[in-house]
């Protein structure tokens, strides 16, 4: 621990930092102008540099970077400062761009990396407004709001998302997840409020304070790697619980026009507990002993066709050859085993009953559906028949196993091409769908369970269980949820149940009844 202490505060980039800061510091007038300049040379390459692997562009990047801030304190001309101030400006575009590459990597999982990448995405925005002050371009406030909203989104919107991505590595709980939604909206919240509705500044630092010292309370129950870096965290995130509060008071005053504290104030107060309590202490605590990420790599088999399926060959009697590959199917009616593996022996009968909120984004979405012939579902939710075939597709085109695909059609229109394969994971069988689409394919991974008698699949499961969208290697995981649940009715009827999410909110279901031919 001590030794990768040593190794990262030592390194030629944070030493650069550190003399560049020293240097910077001999030119500042005054001393609260430092609290940006620390996070610009030290903090920020130091959190960076545990972040990725560092290669000569990163090392390229931030020596230009770390100059440049440094050079805007010598150089005394605007034009020149403005240069330079660009420059900083395209680093923390490099760094925005790391982060969008990050994120896209992996898609909508994992809230501790989320948490990361949108922090890093943020120092951009940090950088815009660091390029405004210096520039002197006129953003519609004073040239010290400007400064502070640079600061603010340096220290609140980076140092603090990245910091609980960090946490986020140690700690899995139900309230993370919230904290982290609201410390990543914090920050546009905050700036839209100021310049548009301060009640909404007043409103989105209360949440602010719910989530902050919900972290500092699960900081308290989560075990570090060491003694002295729990001290270091923990002390970290108390010092926002402070300055939270007079934030707060300033947001008040902005809401309701009652003075509680003035700028000045706040620029001292917040200068100290969060430069040097927040961040300084923050840094060190994760520098000592950065935790390990615990995302899983996607390495599951993947359809390789996109487009339109071209050249289905011989007619399959299921979707499925052996349901109990799956499940144990003597948890259920022997309808639904006939259903899976004798298919065409059924006909379909949907309703589709889109959300409300959702229906206009339906009708703006069919157009496209109907030139693809794919996921074209109606916006009626009048019960409908659909006919369909199912298909052998050729696995050396596919790459699955045994890959089979099931073509529905409403009358003339194709609704959905689905090809249908599965795959092993840990000693658990998953149904593995894929829908092409124009250069991707969207990838379903349903695990199988047998519920009261009835067969549930989902993507909602452990493991490989999820919605993904492949684009040549990368497969990024979707914010889309689906949820079946097929049972049997009677008389051997069968009705399925298909919901569908994003974001966890419910848009779509499509109501089956399901019988023999």
């Amino acid at each position: 621990m001590k030794a990768n202490l040593k190794q990262r505060l030592f390194s030629p980039i944070s030493l650069a930092g550190m003399f560049f800061f020293l240097g910077s510091s001999l030119f500042i007038a005054e001393p609260y102008l430092l609290m940006l300049t620390a996070a610009q040379l030290i903090f920020i390459p130091l959190m960076l540099q545990l972040l990725v692997e560092v290669k000569r562009k990163h090392i390229v990047f931030t020596w230009i970077s770390m100059l440049s801030v440094f050079l805007i304190q010598v150089v005394p001309s605007n034009a020149g400062q403005s240069v330079l101030a660009f420059l900083y400006l395209v680093f923390t575009f490099f760094v925005a761009l790391t982060g969008i590459k990050r994120f896209f990597k992996r898609g909508f999982t994992n809230w501790a990396e989320i948490s990361i990448d949108i922090g890093m995405m943020y120092l951009f925005v940090g950088g815009l407004w660091f390029f405004a002050y210096i520039a002197e371009i006129d953003t519609g406030f004073s040239p010290l709001i400007t400064w502070l909203t640079a600061i603010h989104f340096h220290y609140s919107a980076f140092l603090f998302p990245v910091s609980l991505g960090f946490f986020g590595r140690l700690h899995t709980s139900k309230w993370y997840p919230f904290i982290v939604c609201s410390i990543l909206a914090g920050p546009m919240l905050v700036a839209i409020g100021i310049t548009f509705w301060p009640l909404l500044e007043f409103i989105s630092v209360l949440v602010y304070i719910f989530a902050i010292y919900s972290l500092i309370f699960l900081a308290f129950q989560t075990r570090f790697a060491s003694k002295l870096q729990a001290i270091l965290i923990r002390l970290s995130y108390s010092a926002l619980g402070i300055t939270i509060i007079f934030s707060l008071f300033y947001a008040a005053n902005s809401a309701f026009g009652s003075w509680f504290v003035s700028i000045d104030f706040m620029l001292v107060f917040h200068g100290f507990f969060n430069c040097v309590v927040f961040g300084l202490l923050g840094v060190l605590g994760w520098v000592m002993a950065p935790p390990e990420t615990n995302q899983a790599v996607w390495d599951f088999p993947v359809s390789q066709i996109r487009g339109k399926l071209k050249g289905a060959g011989e007619p399959r009697p299921g979707l499925v050859g052996d349901l109990s590959d799956f499940v144990d199917v003597k948890c259920f009616p022997d309808t639904i085993v006939q259903f899976y593996e004798q298919t065409d022996r059924y006909q379909l009968v949907a309703s589709v009953k889109w959300s409300t909120w959702f229906k206009p984004l339906a009708w703006c979405y069919k157009w496209i559906s109907t030139q693809m012939q794919q996921l074209n579902l109606p916006i009626s939710s009048k019960p409908t028949e659909m006919t369909y075939t199912i298909r052998a597709v050729d696995p050396e085109l596919d790459g699955r196993k045994s890959p089979r695909a099931w073509i529905r059609k409403v009358e003339n229109n194709t609704v959905f091409v689905a090809i249908y394969s599965q795959h092993e994971t840990e000693g658990r069988t998953y149904m593995n769908i894929a829908l092409p689409l124009p250069f991707s394919s969207m990838i379903g991974i349903l695990q199988l369970d047998a519920v009261d008698g009835r067969l549930v699949l989902s993507s909602e499961g452990d493991g490989d269980s999820g919605i993904y969208l492949a684009v040549g290697e990368t497969i990024f995981k979707l914010p889309l949820s689906e949820y079946f649940i097929i049972s049997e009715q009677s008389g051997g009827m069968l009705t399925a149940e298909h919901k569908m999410k994003i974001f966890g909110v419910p848009f779509l279901r499509i109501d089956y009844r399901i019988g023999e031919k």
